[in-house]
């Protein structure tokens, strides 16, 4: 089992706790985490990932392991600590501001 945390306003659309445990068939990457998390919960489509490109959305970054995955990949595999279970993959929601 895979463990996602997600951010707060993700959480209340989905309506679930701070973490989501997903099953994965093949290989743990980006894509299959997100599309099993789109999947299991349609009302965060288009919200991590844009719904054409399928590219990650501004002020979304994806960390695993204390890295910043956010420029990694989709295919890339995700540390063997995040397809054990023994680490979550994290979305989290950038600051910005001035």
């Amino acid at each position: 089992m895979i463990r996602v945390l997600l951010p707060a306003h993700l959480r209340t659309l989905a309506r679930v706790g701070q973490e989501v445990t997903l099953e994965i068939k093949g290989p743990v990457t980006q894509r299959s985490v997100l599309d099993a998390l789109e999947a299991s919960y349609p009302m965060l489509r288009g919200t991590i990932r844009d719904h054409v490109t399928q590219e990650r959305r501004p002020f979304l970054r994806f960390f695993a392991c204390e890295e910043d995955l956010s420029h990694e990949a989709p295919d890339a595999p995700l540390p063997d600590a995040v397809a054990s279970g023994a680490e979550p993959f994290l979305v989290i929601g950038a600051i910005a501001g001035g």
